[in-house]
């Protein structure tokens, strides 16, 4: 769906931000604890890695585990300034099975236990070992870790390992309440859901996103979704096509000719006139080999369109005359593409007024569309939240609210 979004979302020159360092002076009362066997490899060690000399202070760590009898603490602190070595040397692996191991050894002051863990779960993902990073990441969260780099990095560990149902329950949970989450975590939750084969979510998700970053790119995405879905019906691919239309997301000649035909069909070759010139202003019909078949289509449409305004006006007593609203409601909204909103947008409410009609709920949709056509954005708002139904009719208007709320 959307090409690159992972891309942005890494934080990678976050994984090593939380990287505890440790120098004897630091350790203050506790590094009159440590034995001088021990204490001076660890801080000739220290001295070395600032140095950016690693191969030697690992090799002062070596000599500092090799005294024998070392306290839990001296374990721990050897330990420690082992994951340092590594981490400077660029070993993000033994980096972090180093932090992972000092973390969990008795010495370990409990105070800095989530330090340790947040260093060994930044050099696991730095070391693409997603699958731990996410274990140890959810760790520091459960011990009550608050670093919100730790869980930038739990949630996009957890995608990266392959785990997408931990990934949409993480994040769904972390942008519950939040009014605009950021565009790369509505991204990953939309890709999550995608993965996932949750289609009901994966809308939701993608309008979330057209809600608060409006793109061509998440308006072809949802769209397609909503046109996939079983609810969907083809009587609805008309209102489908405008939606494309509006949202300027129509991208091939077969779109622009379904937008023409289908207006055709049903009657508004005044819209099938406006699909038509779009496209070929577009230069996406009438090429190459389609040049000739799109001339005749443009010919079809332009008598249509003259015997249209012909007889425009002279079918109104009788509709009006009828006892279903059915007829002023077509005539109404054919009123309204010639310009007459209105008379159109009047005739329209008639016949809803009226009932009877076929599919009331799609004539509600139309109205809400022939207020956008008439320029009345305010009130094609009002009149698409009134939209009901399972059948495809309210997921259009739902899609025009979010459309019409954020276009000029």
């Amino acid at each position: 769906m959307i090409k690159g979004y992972l891309a942005a979302a890494m934080l990678v020159g976050l994984v090593g931000a939380a990287m505890p360092t440790v120098s004897m002076a630091e350790e203050g009362a506790k590094a009159t604890a440590v034995r001088s066997e021990v204490g001076k490899p660890i801080q000739a060690a220290l001295d070395l890695i600032k140095a950016k000399k690693t191969k030697e202070a690992l090799a002062k760590v070596r000599d500092a585990e090799a005294v024998k009898d070392r306290t839990p603490y001296e374990i721990y602190l050897t330990e420690r300034v082992k994951a340092q070595a590594y981490a400077s040397a660029g070993d993000a692996m033994a980096a972090a099975r180093a932090f992972e191991s000092a973390a969990a050894l008795p010495g370990a002051p409990a105070a800095e236990r989530t330090t340790l863990l947040s260093a060994a779960a930044g050099q696991y993902y730095s070391g693409r070992d997603y699958a731990k990073a996410a274990a140890i990441s959810g760790r520091y969260l459960k011990d009550g870790g608050t670093d919100a780099t730790m869980r930038t990095i739990y949630v996009q560990s957890l995608y990266l390992s392959g785990d997408f149902a931990g990934t949409a329950k993480a994040l769904s949970a972390e942008l519950q309440g939040q009014k605009k989450p950021s565009e790369e975590q509505l991204q990953m939750l939309a890709q999550a859901y995608l993965k996932l084969n949750d289609q009901t979510s994966y809308s939701k998700t993608v309008e979330r996103l057209l809600s608060n970053y409006p793109k061509k790119e998440y308006w072809q995405s949802v769209i397609y979704a909503v046109k996939q879905q079983p609810g969907m019906s083809d009587r609805l691919a008309l209102d489908l096509s405008r939606l494309l239309r509006a949202t300027g997301t129509l991208r091939t000649s077969a779109e622009y000719e379904d937008a023409v035909a289908l207006a055709l069909q049903q009657g508004y070759p005044i819209e099938a006139k406006k699909a038509y010139d779009e496209g070929m202003a577009a230069k996406i019909m009438g090429q190459g080999s389609d040049a000739d078949r799109h001339r005749r289509l443009g010919d079809m449409t332009n008598k249509q369109l003259a015997e249209d305004k012909q007889a425009l006006g002279t079918q109104d007593a009788q509709a009006v005359a009828a006892k279903d609203g059915n007829a002023q409601v077509n005539l109404g909204y054919n009123y309204v593409l010639h310009g007459q909103a209105d008379k159109g947008l009047e005739m329209m409410e008639a016949g809803i007024k009226k009932g009877g009609l076929k599919r009331p709920e799609d004539a509600k949709l139309r109205l809400g569309y022939a207020y956008y056509v008439a320029g009345k954005r305010a009130k094609a708002i009002q009149v698409m939240k009134t939209v009901t139904g399972t059948d495809g009719a309210a997921t259009l208007a739902g899609l025009w609210s979010i459309y019409l709320s954020q276009s000029n």
